[in-house]
């Protein structure tokens, strides 16, 4: 062989070598950052997800550090599981709270007791009386009241007896069931108005004074 043959033989070497050297860095290259085209997808995921470290390889011990739970982690899971219980805490304790205050707005409204209306007559003012009557636990019937009322006065609360011995006394009885000042003053019932002629207070002291002397209104059918 020539010398001229060995130096063309040496160039092609060299030419050759330089060339597998950057061949074999370019793959290495692409190893790192793509996966094998025989590979699986896990392999994939996994080779383009690892640390590597400055000469190109895979740093174990990185991805251990990466993978392993820090200290602080704990921590802060303690914090927000606390912060959970205290959100918790907080919350029920709000709800008994409205729950207590609901219960004491409902004790304070009170259902206002509607008053019956009564009839501007004579079965509004007997019905009015033996309402007031059952409160004070005077004795008599709608029957007796009306009866006697009948009797003593037909019905005319403006009535005045000025012929009998109470006129004559100077105390002439009035209403609609015949009653003088002094009974009605004696027998006047708290709740009703305090005038002798007024319907309801007329009929509710002649009730009481009946009560005390005869038991009821009831018992009475005659002047009384």
């Amino acid at each position: 062989m020539t010398a001229h043959t060995l130096l063309r033989s040496v160039r092609v070497t060299k030419t050759h070598k330089l060339s597998v050297a950057v061949l074999a860095a370019a793959g290495a290259t692409a190893a790192l950052t793509v996966p094998a085209a025989t590979g699986d997808a896990h392999a994939a995921a996994s080779a383009a997800v690892k640390p590597v470290s400055a000469n190109g390889q895979p740093t174990g011990a990185n991805t251990k550090a990466a993978d392993a739970p820090k200290a602080g982690d704990a921590k802060d899971a303690a914090d927000t599981k606390t912060l959970a219980d205290s959100v918790k805490v907080t919350a029920v304790a709000g709800q008994g709270h409205t729950a207590k205050e609901a219960a004491s707005r409902a004790a304070d409204r009170k259902p206002v007791e509607s008053k019956p209306h009564y009839a501007n007559n004579l079965d509004g003012w007997i019905k009015e009386s033996l309402d007031i009557m059952k409160k004070k636990g005077i004795p008599g019937s709608y029957e007796g009241l009306h009866r006697n009322i009948m009797r003593e006065s037909s019905g005319n609360p403006n009535v005045v007896n000025d012929w009998d011995i109470n006129a004559k006394n100077g105390i002439p009885s009035k209403g609609l069931l015949q009653v003088i000042q002094p009974t009605f003053d004696r027998y006047h019932v708290e709740g009703t108005a305090n005038d002798l002629t007024d319907p309801v207070a007329n009929i509710t002291a002649a009730a009481n004074y009946a009560a005390d002397r005869y038991g009821s209104m009831d018992n009475v059918n005659s002047a009384y």
